[in-house]
């Protein structure tokens, strides 16, 4: 393991470029070639600590949660319960109760679209969503209206790519009684003015779920400053594994809402007269959850809460300009999405090259980026693209591997032009 950087500011590591050392998948080499991991809107990779706390809860404390009697269910119990008050601490909710584990964003948006929109929608009602959103903040919604006979409202994003606000107040109406919206856009980068948002959808009468799944790893979501009514977000976009994700909801709301799943866990008691559900959080955490990645999730957050998000915003602010500046000077490139308030997301296009011969290409010099619609077609077609290549940068990347980037963008462009 590394050494821990040194953490000059108030017990904080402010030393961010220091940090690349804790993640051993960086030190690999692809193709021949050191590896530039630009693709962390996708999955961004585990350091150390996070990849200690899987091993040894796989080696030591393999055991079912929360019944067992015996010395390792005990202990398995409290790191899974010690994780979720970590999470709760990060995202200063009142309660533990108000923490449900999940397996990742698109789960913990399809529980509140099923209990939540199940419970209170009803014909001629509608659920605003914002031209920027991932399928996952899409689909789920659209089969609950479906259900229902409610109806899903988009409102228009600017040609830069941010949230056209007066739009969207015109849009909430009487008949609002949901409104979903991203954090920060995986497609464009663009961070959207969430307290704006939120005190606009509560002054008309309506819930707010935010998408913060490519927030956590930029940002600090504070889940009472925001006043959100539900935060949903996956392990794997802030350096956890895949499988393991968090729905933070307000207390009274999960009471009142129906379980989304059946099982284990989610009971007082059962017969076959009728069942009595379990209290929140477990009443919608039916059957035997990742406890290893609900582990796992929670060293994330130590690894997190020890870095100081001044110089880490700072730090991805500069790389994101350097990329940008370096990108749009490529002849016949094209920025898509240029916010003014961005997190660390360049999406871009290439005359006469599509994305993914441009993925293809920059591969082979050993650097990792995403190319498609990013699961979310609906912002390709808005500014007319079938597709983007997207860099996305997280905490440990810096200027090298943008320059790594730039050696496979200009080859491709020898190639097709």
């Amino acid at each position: 393991m590394s050494a821990s950087p040194a953490t000059p500011r108030g017990g904080k590591i402010t030393d961010i470029a220091s940090l690349r050392g804790r993640f051993p998948a960086l030190a690999q080499r692809v193709h021949g070639k050191p590896l530039a991991y630009l693709d962390n809107a996708a999955s961004s990779q585990c350091p150390d600590v996070v990849l200690d706390a899987m091993l040894e809860q796989q080696r030591l404390n393999h055991a079912n949660v929360h019944r067992g009697v015996h010395a390792l269910s005990e202990r398995a119990t409290e790191a899974y319960e010690g994780a979720r008050e970590k999470i709760r601490a990060w995202l200063n909710a009142a309660g533990t109760d108000e923490i449900v584990f999940t397996r990742g964003t698109t789960e913990s948006i399809n529980l509140v679209a099923s209990s939540l929109g199940g419970s209170v929608l009803r014909e001629g009602d509608e659920v605003l969503i914002s031209h920027m959103e991932h399928h996952s903040n899409i689909i789920p919604w659209q089969l609950v209206c479906e259900r229902t006979g409610a109806r899903l409202v988009p409102s228009p994003i600017t040609d830069r790519g941010e949230i056209d606000l007066d739009a969207f107040e015109r849009l909430l109406t009487e008949r609002t009684r949901i409104v979903a919206v991203a954090h920060v856009s995986n497609a464009l980068g663009t961070v959207n003015p969430l307290r704006r948002i939120i005190d606009l959808a509560h002054a008309a009468g309506a819930y707010v779920l935010v998408d913060g799944a490519q927030a956590m790893a930029h940002l600090h979501p504070d889940v009472a400053a925001l006043d959100c009514d539900f935060y949903a977000f996956s392990g794997h976009k802030m350096f956890a594994p895949t499988g393991i994700g968090v729905l933070y909801g307000k207390r009274a709301l999960l009471d009142r809402m129906p379980p989304y799943q059946g099982g284990g866990e989610m009971i007082l008691s059962v017969s076959f007269d009728g069942t009595t559900y379990n209290a929140p959080p477990y009443k919608f955490e039916a059957g035997t959850p990742n406890i290893t990645g609900a582990v796992s999730l929670g060293a994330a957050v130590d690894f997190l809460a020890a870095v100081d998000f001044d110089a880490l915003a700072a730090h991805e602010h500069a790389l994101l300009e350097y990329a940008t500046e370096r990108v749009a000077a490529l002849p016949g490139a094209r920025i898509i999405g240029t916010a003014e308030h961005k997190a660390s997301v360049l999406s871009f296009v290439l005359d006469r090259v599509h994305a993914h011969d441009v993925g293809t290409i920059v591969d082979s010099e050993g650097v990792a980026i995403r190319t498609g619609h990013h699961c979310a077609m609906p912002v390709m077609e808005r500014f007319g693209v079938p597709a983007t290549a997207r860099a996305s940068f997280a905490l440990y990347n810096n200027r090298d591997d943008v320059d790594r980037l730039m050696v496979g963008l200009e080859r491709a462009l020898e190639i097709f032009t």
